[in-house]
């Protein structure tokens, strides 16, 4: 810069690359910044299309997968109280039946009562009870082995008709070690109060209650401490000394035989509980956590298999959901899943 303050020719402006390069190094800057947006924005529009070919497979594709993969969607949806429109929005009627069809338990008829052989009672209170973790990838539970089936009884809410009671309060009044949920009950809206049993209910020998039906699926004790699945009469329940029982389905193991051969059982995935008896006479109850942080639920296929691991020669779906609870030596073991805590219920398996 001279004195006047024109640019002589030793000036920057003037020396050839020299301030065109900050220019052109600004041009290259913006060039990369927007090559990488275009890159990024294929990216996302790629990711888009992938999930969106997903999205298609998963509602029509016939591939194995897909396919799978929709049927527990429904299965699970269709099993819930409140979210069955998330399968309902994607699929017809028709096609959810088709699906709750295929992958439903097969009917595998009565168990066999003469096919158990039940050990002498005489266990203590505090012997004879082994609590197993069975918790795996996906979910988080606990089966209880009773060796002593005689131990084993079905308890009642006392306000019957009125309102259920919580396990740990059946547990007191009761003297009971151990407490699981049992039968089906009356839920409209999924807000019931528990108080109102359906199906059949029976404690010690006495019908509590009965529902308008000529017959009544059952998961029972009989006289002999031994675990009885099927449908029956009322006469035939007295005439096979039936002392306790509850009402709820599938059976899942009959004689030895899992009803579930292909797909997952029909209720998708789920917090459940099940019992369970060996041909030594042995009780197994079966808690599982669902619908939380580090335990999503099973399906009935988890469950049979866990009951066929440990040895069960009968086994049954008990009511699950957000009643599932197991409660054992003065505290409750797993986490029900309901946003109220633990729920009110008419009925509940024991061991006292």
């Amino acid at each position: 810069m001279s004195n006047t303050g024109i640019p002589d020719s030793s000036s920057s402006m003037f020396q050839p690359g020299v301030g065109r390069g900050r220019k052109s190094a600004g041009i290259h800057y913006y060039s990369r910044k927007k090559k990488r947006l275009k890159q990024a924005l294929a990216a996302l529009i790629s990711l888009f299309l992938l999930l969106g070919l997903c999205f298609l497979g998963f509602l029509y594709a016939p591939f194995e997968p897909f396919v799978m993969l929709r049927d527990l969607w429904v299965t699970t949806a269709m099993t819930t109280m409140h979210h069955q429109y998330l399968a309902t929005a994607l699929f017809s009627q028709d096609e959810i039946d088709q699906i709750m069809a295929k992958e439903r338990a097969a009917d595998l008829g009565n168990s066999d009562p003469n096919a158990i052989q039940t050990p002498a009672g005489g266990t203590s209170a505090d012997q004879g009870i082994e609590l197993i973790n069975i918790s795996k990838n996906g979910f988080k539970g606990y089966l209880l082995k009773v060796k002593d089936p005689a131990r084993v009884q079905v308890a009642a809410t006392r306000y019957l008709g009125q309102i259920g009671q919580k396990a740990e309060d059946i547990a007191q009044e009761n003297g009971a070690t151990a407490v699981i949920n049992g039968g089906t009950f009356s839920d409209p809206n999924g807000v019931g109060n528990g108080g109102q049993p359906l199906g059949i209910l029976i404690s010690d020998g006495k019908v509590l209650y009965k529902g308008p039906d000529s017959s009544y699926d059952i998961i029972g004790m009989n006289q002999n401490n031994v675990l009885v699945l099927g449908n029956y009469t009322l006469d035939q329940i007295t005439q096979m000394g039936i002392r306790d029982a509850v009402t709820f389905s599938p059976f899942l193991i009959v004689n030895g035989q899992p009803s579930i051969t292909q797909g997952d059982g029909g209720w998708g995935i789920a917090p459940r509980t099940a019992i369970g008896q060996t041909k030594d006479g042995t009780i197994l109850m079966l808690v599982i956590d669902g619908r939380q942080l580090g335990s999503v639920g099973a399906t009935l296929k988890d469950v049979q298999d866990i009951m066929l691991q440990y040895g069960a020669y009968n086994a049954a779906n008990l009511d699950g959901g957000a009643s599932t609870v197991l409660y054992y030596q003065g505290e409750i073991i797993n986490h029900p899943s309901s946003a109220y805590g633990e729920r009110y219920a008419p009925s509940f398996f024991i061991v006292k």
